[in-house]
């Protein structure tokens, strides 16, 4: 029994002994000497970055002026046209109850005419046997020409709603034209779809969409907390997914007035101009990002925001200089502009002077490693 309490001590006095001994290899900290660093001159900016995309300044839907149904396409997405140039031929068939109405008009004007073309040649005669005064008979061919111009209006009429246009007529509404000079964007009806023309219940059937795109802006949206540093007419620099290795100049030209709610955060909607060259071919709705510089400081002294520290009562910004060999002093500073990486140095720190780099790391053997800060 005495023997087991012999080596129950022994076998404690080495743990306390082992765990002493690890305890204070683990905090014994290593001798690192600082390294130091020195002001250099540096472009800093503050930058806002907003995503979208570049869309077409001027996008046109073509409609239809008559329904119909679409016999010919003669152009096909990414042609270019001109205002004016043929893009759809519309094959008219005419409502029933429309096309009943319109020859009845030109039966009931046929019929009119008839009677007032007797009545013409009978009071002509009388007139020019000086029976009628001349009063008389002008009323009489007065009506004879209203009858027979209503003739040719009804059948002009029934004529448009068989073939889409009238005889004589420079327009033909069968013929859908580009209206603009452009780029086909997208057509999105087929042969043989039925269309209908815009009326006051329904916005029509679009035969097409030209924009074209030499004008192009960009459409993004920045968060609440940043669209108050936006003024109109910044410069702004435009990186295409599509284009990774072009930059495009752009100038701010629209900043919402009313924001939008997505996913519990305000977006506002901003617009802006690029200004495209002929290298690359970019096509609408590619995706961008856009950079705003809000703030910029060229060629100034400046640090890198690592050796920054900061009183933890005060807040106040200080380095440690080096005084000499592995001596440091602490010297409170002044900041100026910041950009995540780089800080403006605006005094309280000589060109000349060396700067610690308070924090370092330095691999330890066993895998562990040290870090030595005063």
């Amino acid at each position: 029994m005495k023997n087991y309490k012999k080596i129950a001590i022994i076998l404690l006095i080495i743990g306390i002994v082992f765990a002493t001994t690890f305890f204070i290899t683990s905090n014994n900290k290593a001798l690192v000497p600082f390294e130091t660093t020195m002001m250099m001159k540096a472009t800093i900016e503050n930058k806002i970055v907003a995503t979208g995309k570049v869309v077409p300044e001027d996008e046109v839907e073509i409609k239809p002026q008559i329904a119909g149904i679409i016999d010919k396409i003669l152009v096909k997405e990414g042609d270019k046209v001109k205002a004016g140039d043929l893009l759809v031929k519309i094959k008219v068939v005419p409502n029933e109850q429309t096309l009943n109405s319109a020859e009845g008009r030109v039966k009931s004007s046929r019929i009119i005419l008839t009677n007032s073309e007797i009545e013409f040649k009978r009071n002509k005669s009388l007139f020019l046997k000086e029976i009628i005064s001349e009063q008389e008979y002008n009323n009489i061919e007065l009506q004879y020409n209203q009858s027979l111009q209503n003739l040719k209006n009804a059948q002009s009429d029934l004529q448009i709603i068989k073939l889409g246009s009238s005889d004589g007529s420079s327009v033909t509404n069968t013929n859908v034209r580009a209206t603009i000079t452009g780029t086909i964007l997208e057509i999105p009806v087929k042969k043989g779809d039925q269309v209908i023309q815009a009326n006051t219940f329904n916005q029509g059937t679009t035969i097409a969409t030209i924009a074209d795109l030499n004008i192009m802006i960009f459409e993004g949206k920045v968060d609440e907390g940043e669209v108050s540093k936006l003024k109109q007419e910044m410069d702004m620099i435009i990186n295409l997914a599509a284009i990774e290795e072009k930059n495009y100049p752009a100038k701010l030209k629209f900043i919402a007035p009313k924001g939008i709610e997505e996913s519990g955060a305000v977006q506002f909607k901003i617009e802006a101009d690029v200004y495209l060259d002929d290298e690359y071919f970019v096509r609408a709705g590619y995706s961008a990002n856009a950079s705003i510089i809000t703030a910029q400081r060229k060629e100034v002294d400046a640090l890198n925001e690592a050796v920054i520290q900061y009183d933890l009562e005060t807040k106040k910004p200080y380095v440690e200089i080096e005084v000499g060999d592995q001596e440091f002093e602490r010297r409170e500073i002044v900041l100026g502009l910041a950009d995540g990486i780089n800080v403006e140095i605006i005094s309280g720190l000589k060109k000349d002077e060396k700067v610690k780099i308070w924090s370092i790391t330095q691999p330890k053997k066993g895998g562990f490693s040290v870090t030595v800060t005063n």
